[in-house]
């Protein structure tokens, strides 16, 4: 097996990237991104802005996008485990409007690749979690977008984890439909 290995998902341009490890009495070693090994997957990113947050148990962050300046996103979990999202938004696509998702922690070393297009979001299932992401566009807050976590014509399957927290700016997202939003990625 090479460093990484590369898991297509039912969306195209979504995939589930697993690190090799290596480990012994001390501990661990991993690479979380090389870019060769990248591109040769036909992942050819160039990040510009690295992001890490820290949340608790319930934290749902999402659905989250830029509007005109749409960002790629490799994310991963360093400490604790979330139930991670991308929606396509992308106007041409099959899927548009469909959603994939899975678990990353720190156990699992699972990375999410998320292409341009989409609206991702995570919620936090340990009693906290850090999260660390990459992204091929700086961040822009006059360009925020999102659509509802619990839009039921997307129809997304969270995991329970009790309680739902999110932030004010969240809790107002319009559902798909009602925000339009299609990206011609």
């Amino acid at each position: 097996m090479g460093k990484f290995n590369f898991i297509e998902t039912e969306i195209n341009g979504v995939y589930i990237i697993e690190p090799t490890a290596y480990g012994d009495n001390r501990g661990y070693f991993m690479e979380t991104y090389n870019e060769a090994d990248f591109k040769a997957a036909g992942l050819d990113y160039t990040f510009v802005q690295d992001n890490q947050s820290s949340s608790r148990k319930g934290v749902l962050r999402g659905l989250h996008f830029q509007k005109t300046h749409p960002q790629a996103k490799l994310v991963r979990v360093l400490r604790g485990e979330v139930y991670d999202v991308a929606v396509d938004l992308r106007k041409s696509s099959k899927t548009y409007g469909k959603w994939v998702g899975g678990f990353l922690s720190e156990e699992n070393k699972r990375q999410f690749m998320v292409p341009r297009g989409f609206a991702h979001g995570f919620v936090v299932m340990s009693e906290t979690a850090e999260f660390a992401y990459k992204c091929d566009e700086l961040y822009h807050p006059e360009d925020e977008g999102g659509i509802m976590w619990n839009d039921p014509d997307v129809g997304v399957e969270w995991p329970d984890v009790g309680e739902i927290i999110l932030s004010e700016k969240d809790k107002r997202h319009p559902t798909l439909s009602e925000s339009k939003i299609e990206f011609e990625v």
